[in-house]
């Protein structure tokens, strides 16, 4: 079986993605010196489950307002997903999807971030009904 390594966002404009993400949940960034806009994003330590990732300059059109999801989500584990919905919605994100329970496994909302990009926010919590 094959595990999912490696996460890549795509961004209009870098440096705002950038700040949103280090801003609303921490992740780390670090400009790849090779030929291209890219960057590698640690989101926590190699000892917690998770994965790292890149962002990359986004290379055409920005997903269009009310489009069906047509990549990847990726969903990004949180200690208190109100407080992580505000800091993003403070930052320039968009509620996709409002928060809903998953029972018995927690609480779910998506985001839109800075580059229209969505993102799911998980709190877990075994009592979510």
């Amino acid at each position: 079986m094959s595990r999912v390594v490696h996460f890549e966002i795509h961004a209009e404009d870098p440096e705002r993605a950038l700040a949103f993400y280090q801003g609303v949940v921490g992740w780390q960034f670090q400009k790849w010196a090779g030929p291209m806009d890219y960057w590698l994003i640690v989101t926590g330590p190699d000892s917690e489950k998770g994965i790292n990732g890149g962002m990359i300059r986004r290379m055409g059109p920005a997903p269009s307002e009310g489009q069906a999801v047509n990549a990847y989500a990726c969903t990004i584990q949180v200690a208190a997903l109100d407080e992580t919905v505000a800091k993003a919605t403070a930052a320039g994100a968009v509620i996709a999807l409002p928060k809903m329970p998953i029972p018995g496994i927690g609480w779910l909302a998506y985001i839109k971030d800075t580059e229209g990009n969505i993102v799911g926010v998980m709190q877990p919590d075994p009592q979510a009904k």
